[in-house]
């Protein structure tokens, strides 16, 4: 048994997957989309007998049998998750998935019986919607060496990854499988780097990711260069202003007392 993409068309939040037989379908897909897992028949006849199930052990949670015109949903097993959300198709037996939440994850079969008798399989994985993640600086006070401390952080479900991006290299990063709770990534930059580089925080899974910029003047303050031992100095943007006003201050001083003698 292998794993393969057959069909996929990805079309308005719909994805459409036709089975192929002897083989396992993956779709993968964000939640609330709707996923329609199709089978190979283009027009029910009538003598099709069609059963869909879910899990293992397997939960029969939808039937359709052309002859007697039944077309069913068991969407209260096999824990009530499907309720309200399954649709079948009268023209070609497909099952419609609405409103996929992460437990939908699983193995579904079916199984279609006329002349002849066909078996479908469907992994499907639906993953959390992702939100971008949240860059904040954890520098208490200026730094002597101008060096700015950050940290990334997200909350993440399931199977992905947090990382740091300088340009476009990767700078450092965690991997993460089956954890939901809040991850933080540091990273420390020098801010001579605020004209040279951009940062950015990129929080991925296997079907999407979103990515944060670093604002450095807004997390790293103003940096200005020390009139001793040409050092720079990092200061937040509060005392970048004080200096801009000292300095004001003392210009029109010294102008008005050149003009008075």
């Amino acid at each position: 048994m292998f794993c393969s993409f057959v069909f996929c068309s990805l079309c308005f939040g719909n994805l459409v997957v036709f089975g192929n037989s002897d083989a396992v379908t993956v779709v993968q897909v964000t939640e609330g989309d709707t996923v329609t897992l199709q089978t190979n028949v283009t027009q029910l006849l009538e003598k099709h007998l069609i059963t869909w199930t879910f899990g293992y052990p397997e939960s029969r949670i939808a039937e359709i049998n052309k002859e007697a015109g039944n077309f069913s949903t068991y969407d209260d097993v096999p824990d009530g998750r499907f309720r309200n959300r399954l649709k079948l198709d009268h023209q070609t037996g497909s099952l419609n998935i609405t409103n996929s939440r992460t437990k939908d994850s699983g193995l579904y079969e079916v199984t279609i019986k006329s002349k002849t008798e066909n078996t479908y399989n469907f992994s499907v994985t639906v993953y959390t919607r992702l939100a971008a993640p949240v860059i904040s600086s954890s520098s208490s006070e200026c730094s002597s060496l101008s060096i700015c401390s950050l940290e990334c952080s997200s909350e993440i479900v399931g199977h992905g990854s947090l990382s740091w991006y300088k340009e476009n290299d990767l700078w450092s990063g965690v991997n993460l499988s089956d954890l939901s709770s809040n991850i933080s990534l540091p990273l420390v930059v020098h801010y001579w780097d605020k004209h040279k580089h951009s940062y950015s925080c990129v929080l991925r899974n296997p079907i999407s990711s979103q990515t944060r910029y670093l604002n450095f003047t807004q997390l790293c303050g103003a940096c200005a260069v020390a009139t001793s031992g040409g050092h720079a100095h990092c200061c937040d943007s509060t005392e970048a202003v004080l200096r801009l006003v000292f300095t004001a201050l003392m210009g029109v001083a010294s102008l008005t007392a050149i003009v008075g003698q």
